[in-house]
């Protein structure tokens, strides 16, 4: 059983297959309206340093359908490694409550959390990575009927966090990942050369969008400029109008290609509203299974052995 989530290769793969199992159990409890109280009398602490709607709402009635609360925290009340050092919001923190969230802006600190904490840190989202975006975008693949081991995915835009979390993925899945960007805005190349090594399908890497979109099973696509690159918004902007998932890119993968996109989407953009809107997009379902995904992942990690046995 894993003790934190930092990053996606983290977990093993039977780990990861757990979490789906578990999610699959909670979102039939919810459509059947029955009660699923596991987490009763737990308390989630969610660290807060970027906004997010998805995020906070997920979890925060993830763990109220679950029994437990949580408890929303800015950074006006922790101040990590500023106010107080990470290592001392780890301990104070991990001697109140039962699991920690927390989406920030460096990934080394979230490290450092979850090295002093005596309970179970989650990556709510980092420069670095974002693992339960992942989490639910493959839950949502499997629930279309798409077999992780056979698919064409293509990434279409800046090689950032989310990207990072789809290459660790690929080390777990034997689809084959191609990565389109922008000349300088590739994922990081160290991250590249271990996760190429270990993928089990394959980690292309190109310039062109056309190419990467040809054949996909799944065209994936994220904004521009994320939160603290606003001021290079413009200038991306340029740069990243070639990669638009418009109707004409979209046409160049698979007939029953699905698009997703882990959202806020900016329309006009990165993507078009003809695709975003249209009958191939999943964005919505992968919006909804973040919930559904939390909620597996925060029983995995917070009730331990129970989660097992409730699922039994």
């Amino acid at each position: 059983m894993p003790r934190h989530l930092l990053n996606l290769d983290d977990w093993s793969r039977s780990d990861i297959e757990d979490c789906f199992r578990l999610a699959a159990d909670l979102k039939a409890c919810r459509v059947r309206g029955e009660a699923t109280p596991i987490l009763a009398g737990r308390t989630l602490a969610l660290v807060f340093h970027k906004p997010s709607l998805r995020t906070r709402v997920s979890f925060e009635a993830g763990m109220h359908q679950l029994g437990g609360d949580a408890l929303y925290l800015s950074e006006a009340e922790i101040g990590l490694g500023k106010r107080e050092t990470v290592a001392d919001v780890a301990r104070v923190l991990s001697s109140m409550v039962d699991g920690i969230m927390i989406r920030s802006f460096a990934h080394q600190p979230v490290e450092e959390l979850a090295g002093w904490s005596r309970v179970p840190v989650i990556n709510g989202l980092t420069d670095f990575s974002h693992p339960c975006q992942i989490l639910a975008d493959l839950f949502t693949l499997g629930e279309q009927g798409m077999d992780l081991d056979r698919l064409r995915v293509a990434w279409v835009g800046d090689g950032n966090n989310v990207c990072q979390s789809w290459m660790e993925a690929a080390t777990r899945f034997r689809f084959n990942l191609s990565v389109a960007t922008p000349s300088g805005y590739d994922p990081a190349p160290e991250q590249v050369v271990r996760l190429k090594a270990q993928a089990r399908g394959g980690i292309e890497l190109t310039h062109d969008p056309r190419e990467a979109a040809k054949n996909a099973d799944v065209l994936y696509t994220d904004v521009w400029a994320s939160m603290g690159q606003e001021a290079e918004a413009e200038q991306r902007r340029a740069l990243f109008q070639p990669y638009q998932v418009n109707a004409e890119l979209l046409h160049r993968a698979k007939p029953d290609a699905i698009f997703m996109h882990c959202l806020p989407a900016h329309r006009g953009m990165e993507v078009t509203d003809t695709v975003i809107d249209s009958p191939a997009s999943a964005v919505f379902d992968q919006a909804e299974n973040r919930l559904h995904t939390q909620k597996a992942l925060l029983l995995m990690l917070l009730a331990g052995d129970a989660s097992r046995c409730w699922q039994a």
